[in-house]
């Protein structure tokens, strides 16, 4: 299930967005002051930010330039109740991926949050707990850290990532990465570079899972 972070300080609106976004499937975490969401983002994985700008403390522009900075693909729908065309500009050179005036449509936010998180996926960008790789950058992000990887490695993990719970026997890996390649290596360096990569992409290791005289999955579970 998809977990959108929704911030305003505003709690019946919060409560609002939360509501249409469930119904659509989505789970969400309610956070009223930019403070207390930037303390949540780096320890909670989330796949998008509802947000809204005129926050207390740290307000909502100064939380994008934070999010780009240290999670660069994760998608952040703006609230705002300025119709400036201005205004509007400047938030999306900020780095806002989309945005929504007040008073809005629930059902219209909901659609807009949809249509981020499928673009998300046709950008080739795939998500599994804090690990996030981007296909189209040739990028690896671990709780928004960059992990950087070889070409062997990045396809492996591609290939886990591509789909989610299911275990790879050394035997695909093999077909599947190394089958235009002049020169096949033996099924066991496929743990070698297992390893590898465990150890590159740090906490994010752990979504790898071992399942012992098989091969290996990929789970935020």
């Amino acid at each position: 299930m998809k977990k959108i972070a929704v911030v305003d300080d505003e709690k019946d609106i919060a409560e609002i967005v939360s509501f249409y976004l469930r119904k659509e499937g989505f789970e969400t975490e309610e956070f009223f002051d930019g403070e207390s969401f930037l303390k949540a983002l780096f320890g909670t994985h989330f796949d998008a930010v509802v947000l809204d700008l005129m926050l207390p403390g740290v307000d909502g522009v100064s939380v994008i330039e934070i999010i780009r900075k240290n999670f660069e693909e994760l998608p952040v729908i703006v609230l705002t109740a300025k119709s400036d065309e201005e205004d509007i500009v400047s938030v999306l050179e900020k780095g806002a991926d989309n945005y929504i005036t007040k008073p809005f449509r629930g059902k219209v936010l909901a659609a807009k949050v949809k249509a981020l998180l499928r673009k998300g996926a046709k950008n080739g960008v795939i998500k599994c707990g804090d690990l996030l790789l981007s296909e189209e950058k040739f990028k690896v992000f671990c709780k928004g850290k960059e992990i950087f990887l070889t070409k062997t490695e990045f396809d492996i993990l591609k290939l886990l990532l591509s789909r989610q719970g299911k275990v790879f026997t050394r035997a695909e890996f093999l077909d599947k990465i190394w089958h235009d390649a002049d020169e096949e290596p033996f099924d066991r360096s496929i743990d070698v570079h297992i390893r590898h990569i465990r150890k590159k992409l740090g906490d994010c290791g752990k979504y790898i899972v071992t399942i012992y005289g098989v091969g290996y999955k990929i789970s935020a579970e």
